[in-house]
């Protein structure tokens, strides 16, 4: 005869549990599939039955009512695995991390795996470990500016909505300066890339002047309007706004949003003055030390590194015509840079930061 199946009955909350677990995307598939075992053994079927369903064998569906019955949910978990015991404690876990965020050696900015394994008394393979299981990379360092602008919030929510959702019957166009780009030259012919080996210019270069790009991409359809001055002053920046009003097609009723930051050669009288002439024309401006609001730097971002780091120019001539080509290949098809991040989610990001370093006790 066969043996006796093990009677298993589920609870109104046991079997809404289960129901979570088969069905949340984050479930891992082991879970979800035990998590469907063991409802449809309450229904009485034969362990046969029920392994035909998530298509398991036999043994595994008897493995899981029985464990279920004996410990209830906490049976679907895993069995400790077989093997040596922990030789670092909780304790020294905590030593290592807390010594980590908190502290700093005698004669370094931050820690090292072989600096930290001395101090905590363990081995360097025992600290990398730790390390990369709480994410800390002392290593590496990132920088980061907070605006003191009174008026960020009104000011991020002023210019996202520009992006996200512009005025009907309106321009918007993301207006800046990329200041002292230099032509530099090279001090010998370069190496070309040969297979297995990369390009080698030389490491010292020459510098042959400096120039000046304005640009202003358009949020909607990502061409860019471009001038190379070779001086960075207010003229400049008013000869390029009459570029900018010769160039953008004027309709009737059809508006102009310009967005810049709060750059000396932006704010002059001179150019207040200009902005109250064509009354289409809008500033809006972003908070102070906020320029990555502004999508024209993944431009400037993009030309220089496509364009502007590897070149070899001999002067200022040659590094202009470069840009101006660059400019007339990526009007050729224009691709928009598209700002997904709304207003509020901007603003939360940074309410959690300001509250993280308040509270951080430095």
């Amino acid at each position: 005869m066969a043996r006796p199946l093990a009677e298993l009955v589920l609870s109104d909350d046991e079997r809404q549990t289960l129901t979570t677990w088969a069905s949340r995307p984050k479930s891992t598939l082991r879970r979800a599939t035990r998590a469907r075992i063991v409802p449809a053994c309450a229904e009485g079927l034969e362990n046969e039955a029920v392994a035909a369903r998530p298509r398991v064998c036999s043994a595994t569906v008897g493995t899981r009512r029985r464990r279920f019955v004996e410990r209830r949910l906490e049976g679907l978990a895993d069995e400790p695995r077989p093997g040596a015991p922990r030789t670092i404690a909780d304790a020294d876990v905590e030593r290592v991390v807390t010594g980590t965020l908190e502290t700093k050696p005698e004669s370094a900015t931050h820690w090292s795996t072989r600096g930290m394994a001395e101090a905590a008394g363990m081995s360097q393979t025992a600290v990398g470990r730790i390390w990369r299981s709480f994410g800390l990379k002392p290593h590496l360092r990132e920088t980061s500016k907070l605006s003191t602008d009174p008026f960020f919030v009104a000011k991020v929510r002023d210019v996202v909505g520009l992006y996200m959702s512009p005025p009907e019957r309106a321009i918007a166009l993301c207006v800046d300066e990329k200041s002292q780009v230099q032509a530099l030259g090279r001090t010998q012919p370069l190496l070309p890339m040969t297979p297995g080996q990369a390009g080698r210019p030389t490491h010292d270069y020459v510098r042959n002047g400096t120039t000046s790009l304005f640009a202003a991409p358009n949020v909607a359809t990502g061409e860019v309007i471009g001038r190379c001055h070779r001086r960075h002053r207010a003229k400049g920046f008013l000869r390029f706004l009459d570029e900018v009003h010769a160039r953008v097609p004027r309709e009737p009723g059809v508006e102009v949003h310009l967005v810049l930051d709060h750059y000396a050669t932006h704010e002059t009288p001179a150019v207040e003055r200009w902005f109250l002439r064509p009354p289409e024309y809008h500033p809006h401006f972003t908070p102070t030390r906020s320029s990555w609001l502004n999508p024209v730097g993944r431009f400037f971002a993009e030309i220089t590194e496509t364009r502007i780091r590897r070149g070899v120019f001999r002067s200022v001539a040659a590094l202009e015509a470069a840009i101006r080509g660059y400019l007339e290949h990526h009007n050729a098809d224009p691709k928009p840079f598209v700002w997904a991040a709304d207003a509020g989610l901007i603003l939360n990001r940074i309410k959690r930061v300001c509250k993280r370093t308040s509270d951080s006790g430095h």
